[in-house]
């Protein structure tokens, strides 16, 4: 049953809503929901039982995300802080131009990758992008900063298509650079002294397969994580592959890796340009890819801005302004060789 809105005053929207079991679900805990479309909208919402109440410009706005939120619940599908970023990031920019149900203005992700434990959605346009390329090429480039979600697509489509039977195994690498530091020498076996750089892709793949199961296809060498130099002399067929921190790899490496691609395969090659980890005078490997590889036919390049950020909202800031101090040294340095 659809929720009836009537406006209050020009900026307060009254939002009654049926069901009780959902309405507790669109609140969410402690009203954390509410609070949230609060803070990316600029209203004010208040709860009254079954009916909520949005006050500010963005009244509209907000109930349109309300009414889609609902829906969302009354089709079984599940409300969280991710799925109220996703959904109001990718409204429509001409949604006020449509006419009819409320909740086609704002549509949200049209893609949905399942896995074993949850349902991965799309949050930005670029994500969106991104997820269908990987769903329609064989090799993938997913190129931004950080927090915009680049490997955890990548092994979220892995997952899907491993459990679908489209490949049958998955194979997770990344160059062992230390990002800066000097860790020295670490002790233990094969597997303990690369564990700690793999473990961003061990976080992604725990997302998204139970850990028992995890487990014995890592026993089964049915899901791999191995660092880049282990890659060298394999052929990869009938396997999903993902390069994790490409910008890391040298021209050589990256060279290797692409050469790896077999029948069946398909490659995800994610990375972050500003953040190359490389010694002082070695070419990144993805940047060399990125120039030589563009515009073949079969090879998809995506690009992330600091405003697909999906972490905590502070990235987002964090990024522009140090891609900014980029921009005024880059401009500084330019001006003084035109002085010299």
């Amino acid at each position: 049953m659809a929720p009836t809105a009537s406006p209050d005053t020009a900026l307060a929207i009254q939002l009654d809503y049926p069901d009780n079991r959902l309405m507790i679900d669109l609140v969410g805990p402690h009203g954390a929901h509410l609070a949230q479309i609060e803070q990316l909208l600029g209203v004010q919402i208040v709860n009254r039982g079954n009916t909520l109440v949005a006050h500010g410009e963005a009244a509209p706005e907000a109930e349109r995300v309300l009414n889609a939120l609902y829906a969302r619940l009354e089709a079984g599908k599940q409300v969280d802080m991710g799925a109220i970023d996703g959904l109001i990031r990718l409204r429509d920019d001409d949604a006020e131009a449509r006419d009819g149900d409320q909740t086609e203005m704002f549509p949200g992700p049209a893609l949905e990758i399942r896995t074993r434990k949850k349902t991965m959605e799309p949050r930005t346009e670029a994500q969106k992008a991104y997820t269908q390329a990987l769903l329609d090429n064989e090799l993938t480039f997913g190129i931004g900063p950080a927090g915009t979600g680049k490997t955890y697509i990548a092994v979220a489509v892995a997952v899907s298509k491993f459990i679908t039977g489209e490949v049958d195994r998955i194979i997770l690498t990344r160059p062992a650079v230390e990002a800066g530091e000097k860790l020295g020498f670490l002790p233990g076996t094969q597997d303990e002294k690369v564990d700690p750089y793999m473990q961003p892709l061990y976080d992604a793949l725990n997302d998204f397969l139970p850990g028992k199961q995890l487990a014995k296809l890592r026993e089964e060498k049915r899901v791999e994580i191995a660092p880049l130099a282990f890659m060298r002399g394999r052929t990869l067929s009938n396997a999903f592959v993902i390069l994790d921190e490409a910008q890391n790899a040298t021209t050589m490496q990256m060279k290797m890796f692409l050469t790896r691609l077999g029948q069946g395969s398909r490659m995800a090659i994610t990375g972050d340009r500003s953040q190359v980890d490389l010694p002082r005078g070695v070419q990144s490997g993805l940047r060399d890819a990125e120039s030589i590889l563009t515009g073949t036919e079969g090879i998809s390049f995506n690009y992330f801005t600091a405003t697909d950020v999906v972490r905590h909202p502070l990235v987002a800031k964090i990024i522009t302004a140090y891609d900014a101090e980029d921009t005024r040294r880059e401009a500084a340095r330019a001006a003084r060789e035109d002085r010299g």
